[in-house]
């Protein structure tokens, strides 16, 4: 999209000349021409985005599906890890674990693993 800002740039200065050319030759009021240098304007867009396959939508696409998707799978593990007590999942999560953590169900005291999973989560946004 940050490459073709100049190209759009360049085209709107075309458009806009062409339609007050075009709009004096008509008698067009201010508003008339406006309004069809705002619709070949989008048209133009358009075609700049299909022809490159650069739609704005698709830069935010990751955010919709991972936001969703980071709120379930919290709230899965959290149900796991604390609303199951006395079940058999919230006995296994108590006893498992490894290296630092041993106790799956506690908070982590360090704060190793929350840190860790917000630095790759920022990595993955900015790549």
């Amino acid at each position: 999209l940050e490459n073709l800002q100049p190209e759009i740039k360049e085209l709107a200065g075309r458009l806009r000349y062409e339609v007050s050319v075009r709009g004096k030759q008509l008698g067009w009021s201010e508003k008339v021409a406006r309004f069809h240098f705002q619709k070949n304007m989008r048209r133009i867009v358009t075609e700049l985005y299909i022809r490159d396959n650069c739609h704005p939508f698709k830069a935010t696409l990751l955010v919709w599906v991972q936001i969703p998707m980071w709120v379930c799978v919290s709230l899965a593990l959290r149900n796991c890890s604390v609303g199951a007590s006395g079940s058999e999942v919230q006995e296994q999560f108590s006893s498992g674990g490894a290296l630092w953590f041993t106790d799956l169900t506690a908070p982590d005291s360090t704060w190793i693993l929350p840190v860790s999973l917000g630095l790759v989560n920022l990595l993955i946004v900015e790549v």
